[in-house]
């Protein structure tokens, strides 16, 4: 698994504490802005086909890229700015199957996850990245495209999301694929219900266009530790099938079985050359932030 070390000086925010603010383009900003930003900027402005915005011209500027007509308006010089072909497309590809709605304390792996995708496609926005959404149970049931100018749509999108129906990878996945843009960076963001060899054959459907693919397994903290302590009947959520555990007799086999899960991931996707963080719904997301920064970072440097 894969650990980033962060800022000292980093404020860190607690999950519950983002639920409690409500609104996910304000919680979006309050993460970004309380990490030390800069593993990633990207300068490069040149001439692809969007459209960034207008600066005023200075000494030795391209005189071409003057708006004239805006010099006609204002009697000022303006030169437009572009986004270049360096920026990359940003699509968060979301789970929102019935599993994913879980949440042992103040929020469920949705929450969190929805939490997760709108800060990176907020960081991403800032970065000039053209920023995209897919959002899937056992089909695809949200999509917006990569574009410079979808950020809001993207996060209205979010905010909408609920956990559905059952949920698989392979199918949905592979349409997600169908429908990548140009090559760019895609996050994951599951709970990965289903054996691992499966799970890591369908998220590698989204690198047939030579994009770069982030996963960030999400889980809460109660099914990592099983910390209960009396008998109950646990349902699983995506089967609803019904079973009697007494949690204080099957523990330690428990934790056992998530861990070599979780470990089996790790290795796998570690052989395909994808990143992947495993991410409890108690971790503060800035922190987890610092983590996507790290491998962006790296991902920068081979392109």
């Amino acid at each position: 698994m894969r650990r980033a070390v962060a800022d000292p000086g980093a404020r860190f925010i607690d999950p519950t504490a983002l639920a409690r603010i409500g609104n996910l383009e304000l919680i979006a900003r309050t993460v970004v802005d309380g990490f030390v930003a800069g593993l990633h900027r990207s300068p490069y402005l040149g001439l692809s086909l969007d459209f960034a915005e207008y600066r005023a011209y200075m000494p030795g500027d391209d005189v071409r890229r003057v708006d004239w007509r805006l010099y006609a308006r204002t009697d000022r010089y303006y030169v437009k700015e572009y986004e270049a072909e360096t920026n990359a497309d940003f699509v968060a590809v979301l789970d929102v199957s019935r599993s994913m709605g879980y949440g042992s304390g103040g929020i469920t792996k949705l929450d969190y996850a929805r939490y997760l995708a709108a800060t990176l496609a907020c960081f991403s926005h800032r970065q000039r990245d053209r920023v995209g959404l897919i959002a899937f149970d056992d089909e695809v049931v949200e999509r917006v495209p990569a574009s410079a100018r979808n950020y809001e749509v993207v996060l209205d999108a979010i905010g909408r999301l609920e956990a559905g129906r059952r949920g698989s990878l392979a199918g949905p996945l592979r349409r997600a694929a169908e429908s990548l843009g140009r090559r760019g960076i895609v996050i994951v963001v599951s709970d990965f219900y289903e054996e691992p060899e499966s799970a890591v054959a369908a998220v590698r459907q989204l690198r047939a266009r030579g994009g770069d693919v982030i996963v960030f397994h999400v889980l809460d903290p109660a099914e990592i530790e099983l910390p209960f302590d009396r008998a109950a009947t646990f349902r699983d959520l995506e089967s609803g099938e019904a079973i009697p555990v007494i949690p204080t007799a099957l523990r330690a086999q428990y934790r056992a079985l998530v861990e070599a899960h979780t470990a089996s991931l790790a290795r796998l996707f570690a052989a395909e050359g994808i990143d992947y963080t495993l991410v409890s719904t108690a971790s503060p997301l800035d922190h987890v932030l610092f983590g996507y920064l790290a491998a962006r970072q790296k991902l920068m440097r081979v392109r």
